[in-house]
């Protein structure tokens, strides 16, 4: 049976802390790290309710996206409805865990599973997170030194290829030279052309490394004028960062497609906002999971049909669609989108810790209970 800290290392890798925007609360909240886990449940909040369900199931760590606090309290106490949540988790030997922001952009995060779940192929990030930029390293060398040279380059952090390293090529030839007046040769003789059995090293490495690799390189080389080429790759593109887009396998109106939307999502008693045509041709479209007004602008350039996020207010979609052959903006609640990621998150760390039952929470604890249509249809 694994334990709470080896569940945590598993969700950690799937959603690194570090990704986590300045002002987020994520992490562990409760319980012992050594602490044996079997049960686990997902939910969206980490409210009374969803406690209640995991003492019920006999749970031993609840997963949730929104943090329990954001600010600094002073008191726990159980006067409180937050405060009541930690004392009956503590009581009930419950940790509690939080993925918020840092699960919002990452493969297996919340856009993407929004993206799937309402019907798009070939997704995307909408804005893609900066990658780091590589160098390619080629360095001729002695052949009985190159396992030397590489050894002092992977040290320096060289061949890192995302959960790979000492990554390498190496490909035999011949090297010639002659050294000159003044030179103090490792082989050969001034003035005499000297060839020798070589070995080309090549592999990769952040370019923030570029200067390290280098020195490392150097020290580890024989010769006293070392061969070797830095060449700048080509920009990659990320699959981790702030949104999605995609496209629907058949295009179909705005009024089609928000009805699709709705269906797809969790069922919950809240509303779905429509700004746009009925009539539009929906054929590309870009989200965000949770409040992602901040990407409205970024979805319109990036030639979306429609934008889909939650917690939209007035007057930025108002002042949106006043621009000629602005997206259309589909509005739906918080908690229906960001559920979408609940059976995601349960299935990749079930699929990568054994001995673990997951469970996902069925309650729904979007705050709001209904919602009274307008008399104007579309």
């Amino acid at each position: 049976m694994p334990t709470l800290r080896e569940v945590v290392a598993v969700l950690d890798g799937l959603y690194d802390p570090r990704w986590a925007d300045d002002w987020d609360a994520v992490g562990t909240v409760t319980g012992h790290p050594d602490a044996n886990v079997s049960k686990v449940l997902f939910a969206v909040d980490p409210v009374q309710a969803v406690v209640d369900e995991a003492i019920a199931w006999g749970a031993d760590l609840v997963v949730v996206h929104h943090p329990l606090y954001l600010k600094g309290v002073t008191s726990v106490a159980a006067t409180s409805p937050k405060g009541r949540v930690i004392h009956d988790l503590i009581k009930n030997g419950i940790a509690l865990h939080t993925c918020h922001t840092n699960a919002d952009s990452p493969p297996l995060g919340v856009s993407e599973s929004m993206a799937l779940a309402i019907g798009l192929t070939d997704v995307r990030p909408l804005a893609a997170d900066p990658v780091e930029p590589i160098d390619k390293w080629v360095v001729f060398v002695p052949t009985e030194d190159a396992d030397k040279v590489a050894a002092a380059m992977h040290g320096a952090g060289g061949g890192r290829i995302g959960d790979y390293d000492s990554a390498q090529f190496q490909s035999t030839g011949v090297g010639s030279f002659r050294p000159l007046d003044g030179a103090s040769p490792a082989v050969g003789t001034v003035g005499a052309v000297e060839q020798v059995a070589e070995t080309r090293i090549e592999m990769i490495a952040d370019r923030t490394l570029r200067e390290t690799v280098r020195t490392a390189l150097l020290e580890a080389h024989p010769y006293e004028e070392a061969a070797y080429d830095v060449l700048e790759l080509a920009a990659r593109s990320s699959d981790r960062g702030h949104g999605r887009i995609g496209t629907l396998t058949t295009p179909m109106s705005l009024a089609d497609f928000a009805q699709q939307v709705t269906e797809r999502l969790s069922s919950h008693h809240s509303a779905t906002r429509v700004a746009g045509d009925p009539a539009r041709l929906i054929t590309t479209v870009g989200l965000c999971g949770g409040s992602g007004d901040f990407l409205l602008p970024v979805a319109d350039a990036a030639g979306a049909d429609v934008y889909v996020t939650s917690d939209l207010k007035h007057h930025p979609v108002s002042e949106h669609l006043e621009n000629p052959d602005a997206c259309a903006v589909i509005d739906v609640p918080h908690w229906a989108a960001e559920s979408t990621w609940l059976p995601v998150a349960a299935a990749a760390l079930s699929a990568r810790v054994t001995g673990v039952d997951v469970r996902v929470s069925e309650l729904v604890t979007d705050p709001w209970t209904a919602h009274v249509p307008g008399t104007v249809s579309m």
